[in-house]
């Protein structure tokens, strides 16, 4: 019975080790490309927009892991046509002393509710951390910026997604009805 709710999940699940999928669902190939056959056995890494994000992403999701057993977040992923989408992305660790050893991990696809939108990797980062509520000092610290340099992305973001304040801003990164 756990095999057939893993493949009709209707959000798409992947079992992982050491950052390879060993097996995926229906919903999960139907998101990324392809059939469930495609990914097994294939680097996850291949599903993000660059090796230098699956690093970055995965330095952050690791620390976290390390602590909770437990990582989620959304952030932009690529299809296997190379289109970009944005993603919710949460995955437990089967294995917490070594976290990416063996793991979970659901994907839903957000592109209807967020297209894509061109960002940097700097305003991604704004981006996520505003999204969770942080403040452009929390944001600043995080990311080793200055207050004034995250109120400056934010400006840019504000402009790209045609927000007239914070609130609405984060409202449309969020994907939340206005």
């Amino acid at each position: 019975m756990s095999d057939v709710a893993f493949e009709y999940a209707p959000v798409g699940l992947a079992e992982l080790e050491n950052r390879i999928i060993r097996r995926c669902n229906r919903r999960f190939a139907a998101i990324f490309g392809g059939a469930p056959d495609d990914h097994a056995n294939q680097p996850v890494a291949a599903l993000y927009p660059s090796l230098a994000e699956f690093e970055r992403i995965g330095a952050r999701g690791l620390a976290v892991l390390r602590e909770t057993a437990s990582y989620n977040d959304e952030r932009i992923m690529r299809r296997r046509d190379g289109a970009l989408f944005w993603c919710r992305v949460r995955g437990r660790s089967l294995t917490p002393d070594d976290p990416f050893r063996h793991g979970i991990w659901s994907f839903a696809d957000l592109s209807e509710e967020r297209p894509v939108v061109a960002l940097t990797r700097r305003e991604r980062d704004v981006a996520i951390l505003t999204c969770r509520g942080l403040s452009a000092k929390e944001v600043a610290a995080d990311l080793g910026l200055s207050h004034r340099t995250v109120e400056a992305h934010r400006a840019r973001l504000m402009e790209k997604f045609g927000a007239r304040k914070l609130a609405e801003l984060v409202a449309k990164l969020s994907g939340m009805p206005l």
